[in-house]
This record gives structure tokens, sequence and C-alpha cells, in this order.
């Protein structure tokens, strides 16, 4: 053991002498009240939300900026924030590969998934597998989905407010009812406008905070060079052009890229939210406009947030705070450091700390709205009367956006005892996004793929990474995983400090089976992978009597080599009576097959 001293250190927290002053707390009100503002003129002012279409798709004559501005919000939430960098700090820079994974994943999302939603028009995109396959397919999909959104939506949650209780000494069960409140009232009432709005609100109010703390972060150092110098010095950058395909290693160039990429596609590419975003703008064209605006931002938030890891390095590199007892644990430096740096200049601490509690209510808000269009549409829709008016359709959509929030309020007090927070929103993602993403890339890749081998592949893809992962959690907790971790010092600390100096290293005696040590990257390409294979293998002995597949339920990129007796098939072979008329037909060759029928 590497002890510095064997003399108790001191009360030396800074957080606690640097608090949010009454102008943090007024700027901070003044988001969360301008939140409220929005869905109450939504809700009550303007067209009010009485029909599905206006809740969920809001009357599908939204805006390409707002849209955009909703979709960079809602997947730039406050883990992302307060994550990212300490991610950095603690693993070094491979982090910042995510853009280029972020990068490919829109390209594949705008010209691959992109218009066979967009033409289809379905509200719940998991009927998509209902048409494609059958009933059970996506309800399979939907409870892998609303059980994923559930266990995230505290994490969401709990980040932000650990965040606001520290910098501001309130307890974290006060604060967590409070914005959530806030946060169900404004959605339950103003539907997907209200969430639109206060996204872009939000990513206004996350863009200029952190541009504040990024500059103020650049001056404390001393300048780009000389954190390029001490960031080499500290092996940060030492793996940044590793690209090993070593498949245990924590950070690849490979690891992240293909794994982001896949994990992405899972949560952007065919997810409701996103999808849902896109039927709200009048076409293709203007989808594909706000996917742009989306890669650039996101990018720009990603390679923020890899510099900020940066920064804050150099800035504790001969003083590591959870070394000297200061946090508890590297998910909580982002915080100390903005109150660091920032706690002299009045308002500035507070426009953070509301920036990425708004980054958690926008992803809060995204998925409550998405839940309830899911939760309808694939459990609750089947058993209600035929005569039901939209006015009634409205209120239950709302009355489950009030139900949803609630468990994922009282779930918060369960996340802050389930250990750090990165590695357990990829483990979730991981469990539920490799097979989702599978199903949905046999349905439109794969025209020979049948509902035989996509319940056998989805199901098959959910053990292995349900083994994979919590094989992998129990080896961490028994302390048999190697640490990646870069190396910390307290040498530089202006006091005496009684520090036990981490061990990285575990006997190849010691470690369990390679499957278990896979990096949590990839658990959603692989994920996929197996759901691919089994549902191809399984299709190919069982597809000889299945009927050929409609080309619109094929993308593009793989519609183009099927036949064209294929393409001239009719519409009847579709699952769903009610998804045909949904269905445009763009080609005078598909509007005279269709008028033939």
């Amino acid at each position: 053991m590497d002890t510095l001293s064997t003399t108790p250190p001191p009360d030396y927290g800074k957080m606690s002498q640097v608090m949010f002053s009454w102008f943090d707390f007024t700027l901070f009100a003044i988001m969360l009240g301008l939140s409220a503002l929005i869905g109450i003129y939504y809700g009550f002012c303007s067209n009010k939300q009485d029909t599905a279409n206006e809740y969920l798709l809001g009357g599908k004559n939204m805006k390409v900026f707002p849209v955009a501005m909703s979709l960079i919000a809602s997947h730039t939430s406050g883990v992302a924030l307060l994550s990212g960098p300490a991610d950095v700090y603690k693993f070094g820079a491979t982090y910042w590969w995510m853009c280029v994974a972020i990068t490919i994943n829109s390209i594949i999302s705008a010209y691959v998934f992109m218009p066979v939603f967009m033409k289809l028009q379905l509200t719940s995109t998991y009927e998509y597998l209902n048409i494609r396959f059958d009933n059970k397919i996506r309800i399979f999909a939907s409870f892998l989905v609303v059980l994923y959104t559930l266990l995230y939506n505290p994490i969401v949650i709990y980040v932000p407010a650990l965040a606001f209780a520290q910098a501001t000494g309130t307890h974290l069960y006060v604060i967590t009812p409070i914005v959530c409140v806030i946060c169900i009232f404004y959605t339950t009432i103003g539907g997907l406008k209200a969430v639109v709005w206060t996204d872009t609100l939000q990513t206004m109010a996350i863009a200029g905070s952190m541009a504040a703390v990024f500059y103020l972060g650049i001056s404390s150092v001393g300048g780009l060079t000389h954190l390029w110098e001490k960031s080499v010095d500290g092996h940060r950058l030492d793996d940044f052009l590793d690209f090993s395909i070593n498949l245990t290693k924590r950070n690849t160039v490979w690891a992240v890229v293909i794994g982001n990429t896949a994990h992405w596609l899972s949560i952007f590419g065919v997810s409701q939210s996103s999808i849902q975003r896109f039927l709200a703008v009048p076409s293709i064209t203007h989808a594909r406009q706000a996917v742009l605006i989306f890669c650039i931002g996101v990018v720009i938030v990603k390679t923020l947030s890899t510099i900020t890891g940066l920064i804050m390095y150099v800035k504790y590199a001969d003083c590591d705070l959870v070394l000297t007892k200061q946090i508890s644990k590297h998910d909580q430096i982002v915080p100390y450091y903005v109150m660091d740096v920032a706690g002299n200049i009045p308002g500035l601490p507070g426009l953070f700390i509301a920036g990425v509690l708004s980054a958690g209510l926008s992803t809060l808000s995204t998925t409550l709205n998405t839940l309830s269009a899911i939760i309808y549409c694939d459990f609750l829709s089947p058993f209600l009367p035929a005569n039901i008016t939209e006015k009634q359709t409205s209120n239950i959509l709302k009355i489950i956006v009030v139900i949803t929030g609630t468990i994922c309020t009282l779930l918060v007090f369960v996340v802050e005892h389930m250990g750090g927070v990165q590695p357990l929103v990829f483990s979730l993602a991981g469990i539920t996004g490799g097979p989702l993403l599978g199903l949905f890339c046999l349905g439109m890749l794969f025209p020979k793929a049948n509902a035989k081998g996509a319940l056998f592949g989805g199901t098959g893809s959910l053990l292995f990474c349900s083994c994979m992962v919590f094989g992998n959690k129990y080896y961490e907790r028994m302390g048999m995983l190697e640490d990646f971790s870069k190396p910390f010092s307290t040498e530089g600390c202006e006091f005496y400090v009684n520090a036990t100096l981490p061990n990285n290293t575990v006997s190849s005696e010691e470690k369990p089976f390679a499957l278990f040590r896979i990096s949590f990257w990839y658990y959603t390409v692989l994920g996929t992978v197996v759901t691919i294979l089994v549902g191809l293998v399984v299709s190919w002995f069982t597809n000889k009597d299945d009927p050929p597949v409609h080309p619109d339920l094929i993308s593009p990129v793989v519609r183009r080599w099927m036949s064209n007796e294929k393409r001239r098939t009719p519409p009847d072979y579709l699952n769903v009576e009610r998804a045909l008329e949904m269905v445009t037909y763009n080609s005078k060759e598909d509007e005279t097959v269709a008028k033939e029928r």
C-alpha cells in the first residue's frame, strides 16, 4: 500500500464552501418556470392537445429547427454531460471517437431506416414489427423498450439532481420530486409541441453554460498548449489511436466507434422518440435536415465534453479529488469543477446546473411522451372500444404520462444505490438495445427473414446479452476484472493525505472467461449480430411457405436488389389491414397495382 502520510486529512471540501447565490437560484427557477409556462401555453392557450395526432406528432407541421433542437436535447441528457467528461478524466480521450459513431449513425438512420418509417407513417415504430412479422414480435419489442425506459429514466433524473444537491446543499429527496412534477406537468398537458419547445429552450441553456464553463476552464489551466502537454504526460491520450481488435480492452478506437454506432442506432435510428419527431415534420427532406442539425450539435457537445474532461484532469492532475476524498466518486467531478472555476461569477453555476438538469428533464419529457405512445398503441388499444373518441384517447395518453412519470420518480431512490452511472446505462442498453436493433435490421434489410426467425433471434439475443452483462457485473463486484483507469496522483496536494493508490492489475489466474470481460461498448453490437445470425438461420429453415415481402417494408438500400416480381406484389401480405390504408404509393407502378387490388 502506497501511503503518503498517516496524518488524517482536514476538511478541505471546496464544494461545501462555494454554494449557489441568490442569483443562481433565480436563474434556476426561471428555467423551470419557463418550461412549465410552455406546457401551459400549448395545453390551454394554443390549439389544445385533444387528438392523438396533435398530442403525439404535433399535427405533423412542426418546424425543422425546434425538432432538431429537441433531438439534441433529448439525446444529450445530464448523464452524458456529467459522465462523459468524468470518463475522459479517468480513462482518457478515446471517448471523442463517439463523434465518428454519431456521424455514421446519422447517415444510416437518414437513408436506411427513416424512409420506411416515413412512408408507413406509423404512430408506434414497433407497429412496423407487427406488419413485417407478427404481433408477438411487436409486443416483445415494446415490452423491452418500456422496461428499459422505466429503468433508464430514474438514472436520467438522479444524476443532474445529485449535481444540484451538491451545489446547493438541498437534499436529493427534496429536489427530485419538485423537478419531476414540473416535467410531468408540462409533458402531460402540452404534448409533443410542449416537449419540443421546452427542449429548444433547454438546449440553448446547455449550450450557453457549456461554452462559458469551457472558456473559464481553458483559462484556468493555462491554455490549449499546456492542456495538450499535460494530457500527454498524464497518459490521457495514450489510447486515442489504439486500433487494437482486443474485445476485452475497455477503450480502443474500434470499441468506441463500432460499439457506439450500434448503440446510437438503437436509441436514435429505430427508437420511438426519434421517429416520433421525424413524423412531426412535413416531409422526409425536412426530417433529414433535422438529422443533420442533430449530428452537428451532438458532435459539438461530445467534443466539448472530451476537452472538458482533459481540462479537469490537468487542473486536478496532482491532487486527485477521489483519493483526497473531496468527492466520493469520479461521476461527481463535473459539478465540483464548475463550482470551483465559476463559483465567483454570480449566475454562471446556476445556469450550468440548470442546463444539466434541463437536459435530464428534456430526456425525461421525451421518453414519457414516447412511453405514452407505445403503451397506448401496443398494449391498451386492442382492449379499448372501437368507438373511442379522440378526446378520450388524448386523456388516456395524459394519464399514462402521469403514471409512468410517478414510477420513474420513485425509482430514483433505488438508483442511488446501484453504483457507477455510465457502465450501468450501457449495460441496460446492451441487454435491450441489441435485440431491438437486430429485429429492425432483420425486417428492413433481409427480405427472407420471417416471424419465427425474428422471435428466436430476439429471445436468443436477450438471453445471450443478459448472461454477458450480469456475468460481467458479478465479476466486477468480486474485483476480478482489470481496471483500465489511468494513473492518479496526490503529490501536489497542499495538505497531507492518507491515500491508497489503486491497483490496476489482475493476475491471469483470476481472470474470468473472456465473454464476461468484453468491453461494455460492444454489448449492443454483439446483441444485434446474435439476433441477425440466429434469425437468418431459423428463417432459412422455416420460410418455404412464406409469401413475398412487400417492398414498402424493406429499406431502399435493399429494395433496389429485389426482383421485379416482388416489387409488383400487392400489399396483401401485410399483417395489419389498418396499416395498408396508411401506405402511400410514390411510383405510378405501385399506384396502378393498388388500384387493381
